[in-house]
């Protein structure tokens, strides 16, 4: 080969190597290095950016979790005196990956992008060994919920921490979102979200996007997380699970007032939506169960409809609501449900079928609800993948 040639090539696999090293180091980036198949210094240098991003070499002899960006993951692992080649498998033995050898190191990589909606358990194998392991799901961001440029932004506000009467001697953190739209001349929407403190690093964008678009109205969105108590107990899993109007009257008679001391919400059910994951998403249908005339729109995400809270008589919990919504008349209200296949089994039911229970109480007893069940465990990612859709749906043929 024409030294020269050599050279250049050397040259150009060196910056392919070098995008995918420092704290910048990615799924993508990493796929890119591995094409260029480094040897020598590239590969070393490479192995040590692999290290650093998957949390160490301790943390690669270990089997660390993936690197995930949307449907792009990376997996990685060290193994030295390794006589096979790792791979990583499914727990259900329907999906293998072969790792690559960094160069000479003893660091094996591999990069794969996945379906949209994917989701499984694996481990990594070495020879008959298993090592790590854990759940991956892969999703596509919608555009809406990305920031675009072109789009109001809204603002969102942290609100002194509250002291509840109604859950007493509970104190909490909570936020309001305001849209660029709302000029305070008319009474706004409103969506209320449990467990807060997370949706509101995402809800926002997406709220701008469809506000913007005229995909949902013009909607207050307030978070609020659970309560604690002054010896730091928290107060969750009673607040969001219990079967009961209490959470309701919290929300009707000390936060939303509150609120109101500012902006002009509507009052109308219609206008109504609340959400929440897990416990709170079960406290969410509670809410608008226990005052289907004040919130009319409900938004669950792998929703705790199982036997959590069981009371003296181990049968009082969220179990009931299926029995319950084919018993008692139709209440109008609107129902979007999330869950999927891979979620919890464990001593107080079975989420995926708890959910599915809900589904079909809902389907006999004539209510507009939709549910979309995947294949994902107990998280938010399937959720946040179709929070715009969600959302256009639980909005759709609103009218003032």
């Amino acid at each position: 080969m024409n030294p020269w040639i050599a050279i250049a090539l050397t040259l150009f696999y060196s910056c392919i190597v070098l995008a995918g090293q420092g704290p910048t180091l990615t799924p993508k980036s990493l796929q890119r290095a591995l094409l260029a198949k480094p040897a020598g210094a590239e590969a070393e240098r490479l192995a040590e950016q692999i290290r650093g991003a998957f949390g160490g070499k301790e943390s690669l002899l270990k089997g660390p979790a993936p690197m995930i960006d949307e449907l792009t993951v990376a997996w990685a692992l060290e193994a030295p005196m390794a006589t096979s080649t790792p791979k990583v498998l499914s727990d259900d033995g329907q999906f293998s990956l072969p790792l690559t050898k960094v160069g000479s190191t003893d660091v094996f990589a591999a990069v794969i992008t996945l379906p949209s909606g994917s989701a499984m358990l694996w481990h990594y194998e070495l020879g008959h060994q298993k090592i790590g392991g854990g759940p991956v799901e892969a999703y596509t961001s919608p555009p809406d919920s990305l920031e675009q440029s072109d789009v109001p932004k809204g603002t969102l506000k942290e609100m002194p921490r509250w002291e509840s009467k109604i859950f007493n001697g509970t104190t909490r953190d909570w936020w309001v979102y305001v849209p660029s739209q709302y000029k305070g001349e008319s009474p706004a929407c409103v969506m209320v979200f449990q467990d807060g403190g997370s949706y509101k690093d995402f809800v926002p964008v997406v709220f701008d996007n469809l506000i913007a678009k005229g995909h949902m109205p013009v909607t207050i969105g307030i978070f609020i997380q659970p309560g604690v108590f002054k010896e730091g107990e928290r107060n969750r899993s009673f607040e969001y699970d219990t079967l009961s109007d209490q959470y309701a009257r919290f929300l009707l008679e000390e936060i939303l007032p509150e609120v109101e001391k500012t902006l002009k919400l509507r009052h109308d059910a219609a206008s109504r939506a609340i959400s929440g994951i897990s416990s709170g998403g079960i406290c969410a249908f509670t809410v608008a169960w226990e005052r289907p005339n004040e919130f009319g729109k409900v938004l669950s995400w792998v929703g705790s409809f199982v036997n959590i809270a069981s009371g003296k008589t181990l049968r009082e919990g969220g179990h009931n609501y299926p029995a319950l919504i084919r018993k008692t008349p139709k209440k109008p209200i609107r129902v979007f449900l999330q869950d999927g296949d891979n979620d919890l089994d464990n001593i107080h039911g079975n989420w995926p079928l708890a959910n599915q229970e809900m589904a079909k109480a809902l389907a006999f007893a004539g209510y507009d609800y939709k549910f979309e069940y995947g294949r994902g465990f107990h998280s938010n990612k399937h959720g946040r993948a179709i929070l715009p859709d969600s959302l256009r749906w639980l909005w759709r043929d609103y009218k003032p």
